[in-house]
Formats: C-alpha cells, sequence, structure tokens
C-alpha cells in the first residue's frame, strides 16, 4: 500500500507507527516512522549484503516542502536509492560514509591546496613589497632621508644632529628644481647623467650657488643611500663643485677705518630705526652673529628660573640665540650659540654706550611691563624678526631703480666707497680690528666664539681665555670710540655718548 499524506499528519499514538510502501520486489521500500513526539521520518529500508535489513534516513516529513521533504520528495529520493542498490551498492550506509570520507578528503586536498596557493600568493606580494622596499622612488627615498638625518634631535652625545628647520629648505629646493623631473624614478636607476642634468640647469640659469646646494644635498642623501643598501653606489661621488657651481668663495669684505667713520656719518640720514643704529654698534663692539644680538634679553627681565626658561623658549622660537645682557657686570651671556658651547662677552666701553642708548629706547610690553628684549618686535613680547635688520641694511644699499615697494626710500644711505657691505662683514671687521691691534688668532677665535679647527684643541684645551678676551675687547671698542670722536664734530653726525 502507498502511504498517504493523510497517514503522516495523523496525530501520534502512545507507541511509534511505521509505515511502509514496497518499491517493487528485491527492489527494497519506503518507510515513514511517527514517534510519540510527533516527529515525522522518511527512511529507505534493504537488505545488505549480510542479509541484515537495515534503514538510511531519507529526511523529515513536510506537507509543503518548507522545512522537510513533502511524501513525493521522500518517494523519488528512495527510488534513487533503489536504483542504486539495484545497481550493486548493497552496503548503502558503508558507501555513504565511505563517499563522505571521500568528499571530505577531497575537501580537505583543495583547502590545503588553496592554503598553499595563498601561501605562494603571500609569498610573492612579500617578495614584490621587499624588492619595491629596495627600489624607492627617488620622491621616497628623500622622505626616508629627510625623516631619519634632517630631522633636529639630540644626539646620545649631547650635540645637536640634524638640520634647525627640519629639512623644510631642502624640501622646496627639491620640490621645485629636483622632484618633478626624477622623483618617480626608481632610485637604483638613478644615474650620472640624469643628475647631472639638473645641476646643468641651474648652471645654465645662472644659479650656481643653487647648483652648488643641489650637489651637496644630492651627494648627502645618495650616500645615505649607498648606506642602506638601497642603491649601489652613489653617481655623484668624485663631482667637484668647481665644475658644477664653481668654487666657493669666502667674503672677505672689512671695513677699513676710513668705511668705519663714513658709514657712522651716514646713520642720521639713512632713516633707521633707533635701535638698529645701536645694533650695529654691538656687532662691531662684540663681534655676535646677528641672531645673537636679536635674541638678547635684559638682566632684570629675569625675575625667576621659570622666567628664564620661558624667555629661552620664545628666543629659540624666533630661531634667535637666546642671551642675557647685564650691564651692571658688564657681560653678555649665551648659555648656546651656533657651536652648541656657551659663551660670555666682555662689555667695552663702547658696548655699553650702545646699550645705554638701548635702554633708553626700552618701551612697556602690551601687559605693561618694560620689555625684557633689546631688540622687541611691535608687540614687545617677543624679539624682532632675526632678518629684519639684515633688510634695513640691504634695503639702503641698492640702485634707486631697483627700491622695493613699500620699503626704504633711502636706497643709497648707506653705499660705502668700497662696495656693498653685509652685516656679517662688521663681524669680519670686528675680527680683523683685533688681528691689528696685536690679538693672536686663538683669543680673537675665543672672542669671535670660533669653534676651533683642531679637534686635539677641542679636546683637551679647556681654557676660554676669559683674561686676555676682556683686554681685547676693551681694546675693540677704544679703537671704535675713537673712531667716532675723530668725527664727533661734524654736522648731522650720529654720535652714542662715551660712556664712563
Amino acid at each position: 500500500m502507498a502511504i498517504t499524506d493523510k497517514e503522516m499528519k495523523a496525530r501520534p499514538g502512545a507507541k511509534d507507527v511505521w509505515l511502509r510502501e514496497s518499491l517493487g520486489y528485491g527492489q527494497g521500500a519506503l518507510q515513514a516512522r511517527i514517534t510519540r513526539t510527533g516527529e515525522r521520518r522518511f527512511y529507505y529500508r534493504y537488505v545488505e549484503t549480510s542479509g541484515n535489513e537495515a534503514r538510511l534516513l531519507i529526511g523529515p516529513y513536510s506537507a509543503d516542502g518548507a522545512s522537510g521533504l513533502t511524501l513525493a520528495q521522500a518517494r523519488d529520493k528512495a527510488r534513487e536509492l533503489s536504483t542504486l542498490y539495484r545497481s550493486g551498492v548493497r552496503d548503502l550506509r558503508q558507501h555513504f560514509e565511505a563517499q563522505a570520507a571521500a568528499d571530505s578528503a577531497r575537501l580537505e586536498a583543495q583547502r590545503l591546496a588553496a592554503e598553499a596557493e595563498a601561501r605562494r600568493l603571500q609569498a610573492e606580494a612579500d617578495a614584490e613589497a621587499l624588492a619595491s622596499s629596495r627600489r624607492l622612488t627617488v620622491r621616497q627615498l628623500f622622505d626616508r632621508w629627510r625623516a631619519t638625518d634632517l630631522q633636529p634631535h639630540v644626539g646620545a652625545d649631547g650635540k645637536r644632529v640634524g638640520r634647525k628647520d627640519g629639512g623644510a629648505f631642502v624640501a622646496a629646493q627639491f620640490e621645485r628644481h629636483v622632484l618633478p623631473f626624477i622623483g618617480d624614478l626608481a632610485a637604483s636607476d638613478l644615474t650620472r647623467q640624469d643628475l647631472l642634468a639638473i645641476l646643468d640647469a641651474r648652471k645654465a640659469a645662472g644659479t650656481l650657488r643653487t647648483a652648488n646646494m643641489l650637489l651637496t644635498d644630492l651627494r648627502q642623501m645618495l650616500a645615505f643611500a649607498v648606506e642602506r643598501a638601497i642603491v649601489a653606489s652613489n653617481p655623484l661621488q668624485g663631482i667637484q663643485r668647481r665644475k658644477i657651481g664653481g668654487k666657493d668663495t669666502e667674503r672677505e669684505r672689512v671695513l677699513s677705518d676710513a668705511e668705519l667713520r663714513q658709514l657712522w656719518a651716514a646713520l642720521p640720514s639713512a632713516r633707521l630705526n633707533p635701535r638698529s643704529r645701536c645694533a650695529l654698534g654691538l656687532i662691531l663692539a662684540t663681534g655676535v652673529r646677528v641672531g645673537e644680538a636679536t635674541g638678547a634679553t635684559w638682566a632684570d627681565a629675569h625675575t625667576s628660573r621659570d622666567r628664564t626658561i620661558l624667555l629661552r623658549a620664545v628666543a629659540e622660537s624666533a630661531d634667535t640665540k637666546f642671551g642675557i645682557v647685564d650691564m651692571a657686570a658688564r657681560t653678555w651671556h649665551l648659555p648656546d650659540t651656533k657651536n652648541q658651547r656657551e659663551h660670555t662677552i666682555h662689555l667695552s666701553g663702547f658696548a655699553l654706550t650702545c646699550l645705554q642708548e638701548l635702554a633708553q629706547l626700552r618701551e612697556l610690553d602690551e601687559r605693561g611691563e618694560p620689555s625684557p628684549w633689546l631688540f622687541p618686535d611691535r608687540s614687545r613680547l617677543q624679539p624682532v624678526c632675526v632678518k629684519s635688520l639684515g633688510k634695513q641694511i640691504a634695503d639702503r644699499q641698492r640702485p634707486a631703480d631697483k627700491r622695493m615697494k613699500h620699503r626704504a626710500k633711502s636706497t643709497e644711505a648707506l653705499l660705502l666707497d668700497a662696495g656693498p657691505w653685509t652685516l656679517h662683514d662688521l663681524r669680519r671687521t670686528a675680527a680683523t680690528i683685533l688681528a691689528r691691534l696685536g690679538f693672536s688668532t686663538d683669543v680673537i677665535d675665543e672672542c669671535l666664539n670660533h669653534k676651533l679647527q683642531s679637534k686635539v684643541a677641542r679636546i683637551y684645551i679647556r681654557d676660554r681665555r676669559e683674561a686676555d678676551q676682556r683686554r681685547a675687547f676693551d681694546a675693540l671698542g677704544a679703537h671704535l670710540d675713537d673712531l667716532l670722536l675723530k668725527i664727533a664734530s661734524t654736522p648731522n653726525v650720529h654720535r652714542l655718548a662715551v660712556a664712563s
């Protein structure tokens, strides 16, 4: 008898109910089981090779097929199993277990093959990434060099290394002259021809100093790359500056005594800021660098240790060298300088004269307190821009037709007979006067805080020759004062009162 849906839907009884539908002689049968709990399942019944009857689960019953097999679907499945059974597969359970095991083994083999392929692809990707890292583009090489070597920091020996601006200037130069042309080229593929083409372009444009600076920076970057095996060799090795922008020439401009008198006579009509006039005298009398002058503070502004720390931080943020001027002690102390050592300047009578005039010009800051800076900006809270004084001097040494807009009208007011001069030339002039006065080179080097050329001297000679420095500064001040006294009677001449 065929099993019906009515039978399959019948309420469960106290015992399990088995329903049977023959598929034909020797073909097995479709069976259905309704348990006491209401479960309804289909089975295929057959006789194993051993002669034992066995049942193979087909699946649960579902009248609509939503959660199981309909009666028709179960019947079709049973016929499929019967066909397999009649084909000679008598032990169906073992057959399906073996098939499941084979399928599992096949899937495992596929999984292992997929993992092996994934590992192979990852290894290829890693190898490609490694090759890519070893084949940095010039732009990538520059970024790595800048991040590694150009950032300013203090080394283990306490010395500052890197560049103060973190490589901002060289980055601007490279973005303009280098990277647009070879930035995307692999650094390992760079040739001398590629690099010389860039340098020759600057040479042809007449910007020889730029060509030399690019040569230096490119050579340093490529040396960095050689050390890290990014490139095999430095293509610029052996290229000399004289072949690119020409040999650098050191400025030799020194103002003679006659020119110093001419300069001082020209100051009143040059319409310089009064503090700027004093700055010229201070640089001549002390040999300080411009950044050291603009970062100077008055001693009475240091009311506490925290105040000193704050002022020093402000000076450094303004790219100046912090210093403390004490007129009573006649000292100008610089705790840190370009040469990374402290330096104390003895203030001569001439230097004190300049400082007395600056003290008279001292103003209150926005908080109503005396400005701590010898050369403050308009807020009086921080030092004036380090480039300000140099611009004032340069603006007054240019032809009238070269006057810059919104700048000084007295374009030739400070031109001297021997030609243009710079603030650093005043520092060189101070050193030259000391030499003419008979002071030795080592004393002059200490007065100007030059770095000792001899490594042995830097390590073993710790005496700064303070007494000799004081005599030298006093002699320099007396000489400068004598030069000014000689023109004191000239009308409209800038004259600093002599300090006692």
